[in-house]
């Protein structure tokens, strides 16, 4: 996958922004007013931060080489994914849960506003 690939996925979910909070590499996307996936523009191989179930990160770090604890994050929900050699339905699926989880934990008025928009 490339990083328009991930971009044009991110952005048909409901709610999702895109901005460049941090620096000029660094792509934040957001459902409503938090974070659920940043993309390293300028790093190659491509790689992503995505938030996954805590069990989950466990696994994935254990199975692929190319799933760490994401730097500056918490390292418990926050997985850094080299996207090198990782099949496509794996990325699919950790973005999914990574705006799951954060879309599940706004307000209950952000997301009606979301899924009323």
């Amino acid at each position: 996958m490339d990083a328009n690939e991930i971009l044009d996925y991110c952005l048909a979910k409901k709610g999702v922004t895109e901005s460049f909070p941090f620096d000029n590499e660094t792509l934040v996307l957001k459902v409503g007013i938090k974070i659920f996936l940043l993309m390293s523009l300028e790093r190659q191989p491509l790689s992503i931060n995505v938030k996954t179930d805590p069990e989950w990160s466990e696994e994935l770090r254990e199975q692929h080489p190319q799933i760490t604890g994401a730097f500056h994050m918490n390292k418990t929900h926050w997985n850094s994914v080299s996207l090198d050699g990782l099949k496509r339905d794996l990325v699919l699926k950790m973005i999914d849960q990574s705006y799951d989880l954060v879309f599940k934990s706004l307000t209950k008025k952000a997301k009606e506003e979301i899924l009323n928009s």
